[in-house]
């Protein structure tokens, strides 16, 4: 699983070489290579790099980088289609970001297993409302964000699937630390990426909580996504051992 992480790492930097040619030529000799390193973005890679060796399972893994890069897809071509935020290159979306996201829905999915002892410690009725709580403020945001955009279909089928998500809770305790997890990488992700201009949002917010929150959400989603194909997943393999065994006592 490591050298499936280091190779989208190596896909990204070979899809956008150009890119990274234009970023190592910012290096001026003349001042201290530490100085002009990029330590978030080593940073954050290497936390993620660091959760992603630890517990690896390949099909549990590949479930859910499969996810995540189907998911990344879709979100990304939302943001930049609608003008909710956009890429410094003005694709919509460029091909190099969406790797990114299987990488740190992987991640995500180490953190949930460190949030989540914590999270089961609270009581069914507190546990409930926050989870009313923390979504019913994250789908209010949501809205309040994404309101001028609303005439687009994009946004609409956005809203009704987080609301749709949101409204049928499976296992609250895993939601919450989900979305906190989610939300924890977000900000770094974020924050990296609107101060070095890699992304804008319309709101010029370094980064707008609403995004912070969103990687949360997101991995909700996802989660729910494997889970239902996971569940799908097994009961083909159920009911096709169960009509082999019948032609086999015919």
């Amino acid at each position: 699983m490591l050298s499936l992480f280091f190779a989208t790492i190596l896909v990204i930097g070979l899809v956008w070489w150009p890119l990274l040619a234009d970023y190592l030529g910012t290096f001026d000799p003349r001042f201290p290579w530490w100085a002009q390193v990029d330590w978030l973005l080593l940073g954050v890679f290497a936390v993620m790099t660091l959760l992603i060796m630890s517990r690896a399972d390949l099909r549990r893994d590949a479930r859910t980088a499969g996810v995540g890069l189907v998911g990344g897809l879709v979100i990304e071509s939302w943001g930049t289609q609608t003008g909710l935020w956009t890429y410094y290159t003005l694709e919509r979306p460029p091909l190099w970001i969406i790797p990114a996201w299987p990488v740190a829905s992987l991640a995500i999915d180490r953190l949930t297993s460190l949030v989540l002892p914590a999270a089961s410690r609270i009581d069914g009725r507190q546990t409930r409302l926050l989870y009313l709580a923390t979504f019913g403020a994250f789908i209010v945001l949501m809205l309040a964000f994404v309101w001028p955009t609303l005439g687009f279909s994009l946004t609409a089928a956005a809203l009704l699937l987080s609301g749709f998500v949101i409204a049928t809770p499976v296992q609250p305790r895993a939601a919450r630390a989900t979305f906190a997890a989610g939300a924890g990488l977000g900000y770094f992700l974020e924050l990296w990426g609107t101060t070095r201009g890699c992304w804008t949002y319309y709101t010029l917010e370094t980064p707008p909580l609403f995004a912070v929150l969103a990687h949360g959400m997101a991995a909700v989603a996802f989660w729910r996504a494997a889970v239902a194909l996971t569940a799908v997943a097994e009961g083909i393999k159920r009911n096709t051992g169960a009509l082999t065994r019948a032609l086999r006592v015919r």
